[in-house]
């Protein structure tokens, strides 16, 4: 089956080389005017200037009619929460009130509460939550996500959420990455017992886990109110033992929480990243870990210490864009507003921000090699905007456009 796009005022291919990209690379954003898309069975037959292509088109292609407007890869939101019961609404409310997240969660709220719901929740009534939850993401232009657990933290609520990941991914049409994240804190009944609750995530879950397939990385919090660096590192040393790839939340409110560790384990990932030190960063550079800058949490805990993002350009760090959405700290699952908060607050330009949330977040997941950039041979994953021109994504804040999106060569309406 074949599809032909038409008419593409700018087309946004993100071609280059088959790994992230980093400094002036990531703003090398592969740009073509008057340009066409070959669609082949799902992929990228080939892509390039109408003037080109047109004559490759077959006859019975389908069409689709751009209208000038701009296309790019669909975006890859590499952190999400995406799996959880209610919301947390009251302690938004607490925070405006001049709580602090770290005081909700002294209190008995914040994690646990999300905790709390989740493990009362059935799978099916997770699985419609976490549906209605990712169809925002697509209306946005989402394509692809990761996903983490976490908010079961006991054996048959963490196992439910990565089963209710893995039915989503069989629907489709997104493409769902998934995690395990019961390090995530430690749940009550094993208060005074972080001991404990640590060898069971490492003897028991993480084996059981792995050996089934129902995820594809293992992420821990690393934080003063979570898992200390030994544990983080006991966690995820188990993990890579059991052939799980490793992500780590790290350095979100102090340094010296977990991405000195990341780099020393080989991590994908070091995510959040906000009190990152340029001594560690190097570390993580040196080591390959891509950051996961997560701008949302800061903005909806109404904090003014983003991650530094232009050091992490400068220092030649494959910087990854994402939501991370979630019920607590970034209940925000759209990727074009992340690129809005990139650039008014970490300094990053519009071209630095999209690649950040389509190739380099597809290489922090391994899937480089099939989505995240318009090139042959990679799975159709494109979106089709309401705009003319790339920067419009980030300049109009918020805004309530919906691009068409194109998953594996099929339009798609959530």
């Amino acid at each position: 089956m074949h599809t032909a796009i038409v008419n593409i005022g700018q087309l946004v291919t993100l071609a280059g080389p088959p790994r992230p990209r980093v400094g002036t690379e990531l703003r090398e954003l592969g740009l073509v005017e008057d340009a066409a898309l070959l669609i082949e069975d799902g992929c990228i037959a080939a892509a390039g200037s109408y003037t080109e292509l047109h004559a490759q088109i077959p006859k019975d292609a389908a069409v689709v009619d751009a209208e000038g407007r701009c296309v790019t890869p669909g975006f890859v939101d590499a952190h999400t929460h995406l799996v959880f019961a209610g919301n947390r609404a009251a302690e938004f409310e607490q925070r405006i009130a001049g709580a602090t997240y770290q005081q909700i969660a002294a209190a008995g709220g914040g994690i646990l509460r999300t905790v709390e719901l989740t493990r009362a929740a059935s799978e099916d009534e997770l699985l419609a939550a976490a549906g209605r939850h990712r169809d925002w993401m697509l209306r946005g232009g989402t394509t692809t996500l990761e996903a983490k657990s976490g908010y079961g933290l006991d054996h048959a609520t963490e196992l439910k959420m990565l089963r209710v990941l893995g039915r989503l991914d069989e629907e489709g049409p997104v493409r769902i990455v998934p995690t395990l994240l019961a390090a995530h804190t430690v749940p009550p009944e094993y208060a005074g017992r972080r001991e404990q609750y640590v060898r069971w995530v490492v003897e028991e879950l993480i084996p059981e886990v792995a050996a089934a397939k129902l995820a594809r990385y293992c992420d821990a919090f690393c934080d003063d109110n979570a898992f200390t660096v030994e544990e983080t590192r006991t966690v995820l040393t188990a993990a890579r033992q059991h052939g799980l790839g490793l992500r780590v939340h790290a350095e979100q409110f102090r340094p010296g929480t977990g991405a000195a560790l990341a780099a020393e384990l080989g991590a994908a990932t070091a995510d959040h990243l906000e009190t990152a030190t340029a001594e560690t960063l190097g570390q993580l550079r040196t080591a390959g870990v891509q950051p996961v800058l997560l701008p949302g949490s800061v903005f909806a805990l109404g904090r003014t210490a983003y991650p530094p993002a232009r050091t992490m350009v400068e220092l030649g760090l494959a910087i990854v864009l994402a939501t991370d959405f979630n019920p607590g700290s970034s209940p925000i699952a759209s990727m074009p507003f992340m690129l809005s908060l990139a650039c008014l607050e970490m300094g990053l330009t519009p071209a630095e921000a999209l690649t950040a949330a389509t190739i380099n977040a597809a290489w922090s997941l391994d899937l480089g090699n099939r989505t995240g950039s318009l090139e042959t041979g990679k799975q159709a994953d494109l979106l089709i905007h309401e705009f003319t021109d790339y920067r419009e994504l980030a300049y109009f804040i918020a805004a309530p456009a919906r691009p068409r999106v194109l998953i594996a060569g099929r339009e798609v309406t959530p």
